[in-house]
């Protein structure tokens, strides 16, 4: 799992760190001391864990949860325990450690980060298999329905409002969000690579840095998306 740390105490997130390197599902991308530089770079990346601090000098981390949207799972570590119960009011956080951490106690809050991880994943294949189990999806232009074939996809982006779908011969604007158009598209053929892009990994030309070149049009890689994608790609 990628994950971040955001704690404006320099050595809580220094034994943080140390404990995530103890771990070898877990891969610690950055860490911030601030929360408003944690989301500008979630703006821009999608991680799957975040190991939040509460009391954060002008921004607390409830604050820090209500503002960014669609929030991974998050285990939030703190020297306060009066705010465990308020905590588990939202569905995004896994555990509550109380510092300082032992790394039994830790353990068992990434052995809960797994199973809701794994929870997550089977409720997005169950819902592939019966919502998806088509070929090919409908989209409202000019108030017709028209029929796109998820093969012939290549790239969606997102531009404000509107989505941009492009297959292999026309591509299509909608009105709608890039959330809304990856819950229809197939998990086994398509990857979010980046807040604004999903990418057909069967369309992929050639992998550079963090690009990839699909058609002519050269698509940015996350750096938190880049290790998913990795792991689509059939290596020698």
């Amino acid at each position: 799992m990628n994950c971040i740390i955001i704690d404006d105490e320099e050595m809580a997130r220094a034994i943080i760190a140390q404990m995530i390197a103890n771990h070898k599902e877990l891969h610690l991308v950055q860490d911030f001391s601030n929360a408003m530089q944690a989301i500008k770079f979630l703006n821009q990346n999608e991680v799957d864990l975040i190991f939040l601090d509460i009391h954060m000098p002008d921004f607390t981390g409830f604050d820090f949860i209500q503002t960014i949207k669609n929030p991974p799972k998050i285990v939030l570590v703190t020297s306060d325990k009066n705010f465990a119960i308020e905590a588990f009011e939202y569905d995004c956080i896994v555990d509550y450690l109380v510092k300082p951490i032992t790394e039994e106690r830790f353990q068992k809050a990434i052995q809960k980060a797994n199973t809701a991880q794994i929870s997550s994943s089977k409720l997005t294949t169950e819902k592939t298999s019966t919502e998806d189990n088509a070929n090919e999806f409908y989209v409202n232009i000019d108030r017709r329905l028209i029929k796109i074939e998820f093969n012939s996809v290549t790239v969606v982006e997102a531009k404000g409002d509107y989505i941009h779908v492009k297959t292999d011969t026309k591509n299509y604007i909608v009105h709608s969000t890039l959330k809304k158009i990856e819950d229809k598209l197939p998990n086994d053929l398509f990857l979010k690579v980046h807040r604004s892009y999903i990418i057909n990994t069967k369309k992929i030309i050639d992998i550079e840095d963090n690009s990839v070149l699909i058609g002519k049009e050269v698509i940015p890689v996350s750096r938190a998306n880049r290790p998913e994608l990795m792991k689509r790609l059939n290596l020698l």
